[in-house]
């Protein structure tokens, strides 16, 4: 009888992790390797969303044109490709009355144009969401496999201008 109920129990189980696998990748990409949620941004809602946004990007501003005040955080993320070099994308996120909305977002061309493997993202600090305008974030990266990282910053000031560079040491 013993048995019977370790059998039952594996196979509720087994058939439970099978069933939940899809909606887990439904949420979060394989592909996606590091992201980082840092900084902060506010505008009155009709300034246009953070600078380079590709033509036709998603935004969350007020399509009436009416001021009501935004605010949000940023999202910087790496997405590994078929060649295992990485794609790193910058996101403005919105906090909005019914919960966080994607306002833009854009490839941080300075780095995909090296190719690199990501090693690691990490946000200025580990506090969370900081009250101050801008970001910043340090992105680790290879360029050759067999070689050691080198650190990137990117750097979001308070009028909401990128810079993108190899970090200075």
């Amino acid at each position: 009888m013993a048995m019977r109920g370790i059998l039952t129990t594996t196979i509720f189980l087994l058939g439970w992790s099978v069933a939940a696998a899809p909606a887990q990748d439904a949420i979060l990409p394989a592909s996606v390797i590091f992201a980082t949620s840092t900084g902060y941004w506010e505008d009155d809602g009709n300034a246009p969303d953070v600078e380079r946004a590709p033509m036709g990007a998603e935004s969350v501003a007020n399509p009436e044109g009416k001021a009501t005040q935004r605010h949000g955080y940023y999202k910087l993320f790496a997405v590994r490709q078929a060649d295992r070099t990485s794609k790193v994308y910058l996101q403005q996120i919105a906090q909005t009355e019914t919960g966080p909305a994607i306002a833009s977002t854009i490839e941080l061309q300075e780095i995909s144009d090296l190719k690199p493997y990501v090693t690691d993202i990490r946000p200025e600090n580990s506090n969370g969401i900081i009250k101050e305008p801008g970001l910043f974030a340090t992105i680790y990266l290879k360029t050759d496999p067999a070689a050691e990282p080198d650190s990137w910053t990117v750097l979001i000031d308070e009028f909401g201008d990128i810079t993108v560079e190899k970090a200075t040491n």
